[in-house]
């Protein structure tokens, strides 16, 4: 594991013991809900093991918290200072962000997630995701299930999007929307090429007919 992975493996592993915390939760009780070893978890929490994708929202899910729980975020009532002396809030009312202000973590594969907004939104999310060179959101199949709604523009790359009915392949400039709830798994199949995509997902709005929840 690079020095950049061990690092943001430890990040995220803190991170996560920090909400399960928060959550009152036991490492064993959260270990059961998403049916892995207690000892598998206990080694995502120390930074020894990245979690995929998909691993990630399993358990992040079980806390009731959407992925970008895991980043810091600044808090936009006491402007933290940036690089140059210049703060988060450099005019009230207008938050900005500088590289490498926590909005960047790297999962199992490599896959890197990049939140693009200065702060934690409510109900909105928005990242750009990069899938290295026969990489997917979970190594085993896994399919990814959650709540929200999601809008996906691809901007580097092709990425093979997998559902249970079948699948969708898109290249540069392509896009695609569902709900999160349905089963779905992302794939980058290029031996040599990495992919990158624009991700914005909405969450806590209302239900759709039929009970789909609309929010990712």
């Amino acid at each position: 594991m690079s020095e950049q992975r061990a690092a943001s493996a430890e990040k995220i592993g803190a991170r996560l013991r920090q909400l399960r915390t928060e959550a009152g939760m036991s490492l064993r009780s959260v270990a059961e809900t998403i049916g892995i070893s207690s000892s598998a978890l206990s080694q995502i929490e120390k930074g020894v093991m990245q979690p995929s994708v998909n691993r990630l929202i399993e358990i992040v899910s079980v806390f009731g918290v959407p992925v970008s729980a895991i980043f810091d975020d600044n808090d936009v009532l006491r402007p933290v200072p940036l690089e140059g002396g210049q703060t988060t809030e450099p005019i009230p009312g207008i938050t900005v962000s500088s590289v490498g202000a926590g909005s960047e973590t790297v999962l199992g594969q490599g896959v890197v997630y990049k939140r693009l907004t200065p702060v934690r939104v409510e109900g909105v999310d928005l990242y750009e995701t990069v899938y290295p060179p026969l990489t997917s959101s979970s190594i085993d199949g896994a399919m990814l299930v959650h709540s929200g709604f999601d809008v996906g523009h691809v901007i580097s790359g092709t990425l093979r999007f997998e559902f249970t009915e079948g699948t969708v392949e898109l290249g540069p400039g392509g896009s695609l929307s569902f709900w999160a709830s349905r089963p779905h798994r992302v794939v980058n199949e290029s031996p040599d090429e990495p992919a990158t995509a624009i991700w914005l997902t909405l969450r806590n709005t209302p239900q759709a007919p039929g009970g789909a929840e609309f929010g990712h």
